[in-house]
């Protein structure tokens, strides 16, 4: 059967349209857009939610195209059929009316502030040569060389600090209309500068870029910004009175970023998937922006087309690659013990209320840990489910949950991972030397402050204990760790072999215990199984004279130690 081909990637609305992908409407946009009439709007939502699609849509709708030559471009085309050619002649007026600039910042994640500068620098020349056949008519020969020297890459910071505003003032001179300026991914260089070590300088180059383009200039239209956080206005955006924030707080404009629950069913019909759209709802629904309720656009297109080679095959934590996990890394790995009880609570599916703000001052990351639910949530890890103030701090408190399975499965693997990495880095000496030394005390210990470092989640604990005791196992120099070997008549969980047969050799076993008094007879319990099912045999018969076993308990983040 033949379908629309899904526009998996593609954020260019005029090869979208052209080449017949599969499109959800969204161009009703535009007319809220002119309804508001925001002087600059700063739009903030999670990475892969359709935020680049929507610009090159504006792009294309408002833009004066022209050719190399000057002569004019009609998109008016893409348009048709769309619900913003049905708003009537009041909105249809602005279409193809305006000069525009249209930038992305996302080229500016580099290592080094050179790089990341000449990427911005590359961006920006290229906007500059889009448009140079406005050189060629009535341009002074002082702005023209100046216009030049951009399009070289040749210009003096200076020169690019205020060249959209620059390039505005040509525009508005040729066009004899007021320039729209449109940026997208605005945040890119701001984050990476701030990890990668050279934030002074990058905020110090974009403020300059954005008050000269926004604040002072008085050819500008109006503006469209998008990114997934917002930067505190101490930033860059100091003193932009006019500036209009629409985060995912924000009442207006919540179903254009992202598919709604209609716009899901319906992808699901189109494609004969309607028997798929409950685990879709599942993995993908959650989130809310404003006051609509939306699904991870990305995901879902993911989703529908693996569902159209395979549909008895599993869903997938699409988004889990593509996020920006920077910040929330960094504050997970300094997580206190409440709040790696609280990110367990929130795997387990229970809420969390925190204190919410929108202003991200990197400067302040490391201030509170409740920062990190503030990133974690504007970035699309937790959905708000309800709110209230504070009477006494006056401060807005929301209640966060996890939004969906795929948002779930994030948390368990890639979250979990990095608190694994975190406690692999520690000096295991001490607990290696208590294995060794049959130094049952010890190890508990050890074992027991290393627990204290990662989290956990009570439907695997299992599985979680299993994996933990061969994480913070591995790396033995002269040993090998071996996970559930057959060995006599079972299984035992782990194996910790010397590499010289000449060492002893130890069969590890842990049971859980389900509450604190039973933990000794747990790991009696665990000896026993050790010895009933002849656990040994297998080090025996392998050359392993010496032999020790271990039987631990664990409950919880406790764990005690046994051995025979």
């Amino acid at each position: 059967m033949d379908y629309k081909p899904l526009p998996i990637g593609v954020d260019n609305f005029e090869k979208l349209i052209t080449r017949g992908y599969y499109f959800v409407d969204k161009t009703k946009m535009i007319q809220e857009l002119l309804e508001k009439k925001g002087d600059i709007n700063l739009f903030t939502r999670p990475r892969r939610f359709g935020k680049t699609l929507n610009m090159s849509m504006l792009q294309y709708f408002f833009e004066d195209a022209r050719q190399e030559d000057g002569t004019r471009k009609d998109n008016s085309g893409l348009f048709h059929g769309l619900e913003i050619m049905q708003a009537g002649e009041n909105y249809l007026t602005y279409m193809g009316q305006y000069p525009v600039i249209s930038l992305s910042l996302k080229s500016a994640r580099q290592p080094n502030f050179h790089l990341a500068y000449r990427m911005l620098v590359r961006q920006i020349a290229g906007e500059f040569e889009r448009h140079q056949f406005i050189t060629q008519a009535g341009m002074t020969e002082k702005n023209r060389a100046r216009y030049e020297d951009i399009v070289w890459e040749r210009a003096d910071m200076e020169s690019f600090s205020d060249s959209l505003k620059f390039l505005s003032e040509c525009l508005e001179k040729y066009y004899g209309k007021k320039t729209i300026i449109f940026i997208d991914e605005y945040d890119v260089p701001l984050e990476n500068a701030y990890f990668q070590g050279f934030y002074e300088e990058m905020v110090s180059f974009i403020r300059s870029l954005f008050e000269s383009a926004l604040k002072t200039n008085a050819s500008l239209e109006f503006a469209v910004i998008t990114g997934c956080l917002r930067i505190s206005k101490e930033s860059i955006f100091t003193g932009m009175n006019n500036l209009n924030i629409i985060s995912i707080l924000n009442k207006n404009y919540g179903e254009y970023f992202g598919f709604t629950e209609r716009e899901v069913k319906k992808i699901c019909s189109d494609y004969h998937l309607e028997h798929k759209y409950e685990t879709a709802k599942e993995w993908y629904d959650g989130y809310i922006f404003g006051n609509a309720h939306v699904y991870n656009p990305w995901s879902v297109l993911l989703f529908i087309r693996d569902m159209l080679a395979d549909d008895t095959s599993f869903p997938s934590a699409y988004w889990a690659n593509t996020s920006s996990n920077s910040i929330v890394r960094t504050l997970i790995e300094q997580a206190d013990d409440q709040t790696k009880e609280e990110i367990e609570a929130v795997i387990e599916g229970n809420s969390v209320e925190k204190p919410v703000h929108e202003d991200v001052t990197y400067g302040e990351i490391d201030s509170t840990m409740d920062n990190l639910w503030n990133f974690m949530f504007f970035t699309g890890y937790f959905r708000k489910v309800s709110e209230r103030m504070d009477e006494k701090t006056k401060q807005i408190l929301a209640v966060f949950t996890i939004p969906n399975e795929e948002v779930r499965l994030i948390f368990r693997t890639k979250i979990h991972a990095w608190f694994e990495e975190k406690v692999k880095s520690k000096d295991r000496t001490r607990l290696f030397m208590a294995l060794l030394d049959h130094d049952v005390q010890t190890l508990e210990e050890e074992i027991s402050e290393l627990l204290l470092e990662t989290i956990s989640f009570n439907d695997a604990y299992e599985s979680f204990y299993h994996g933990f005791l061969l994480g913070i196992l591995s790396g033995m120099k002269g040993y090998v760790v071996k996970s559930n070997r057959e060995g006599g008549t079972g299984r035992s969980d782990l194996f910790v072999r010397p590499v010289t047969r000449r060492k002893e050799a130890f069969v590890i076993e842990f049971k859980v215990a389900k509450k604190y008094q039973d933990m000794e007879k747990a790991a009696e319990e665990a000896l026993h199984q050790i010895e009933d099912r002849q656990y040994v045999r297998e080090l025996k018969d392998d050359g392993y004279e010496k032999t020790a076993r271990y039987g631990i308990a664990f409950l919880g983040k406790d764990c005690l130690v046994k051995l025979f």
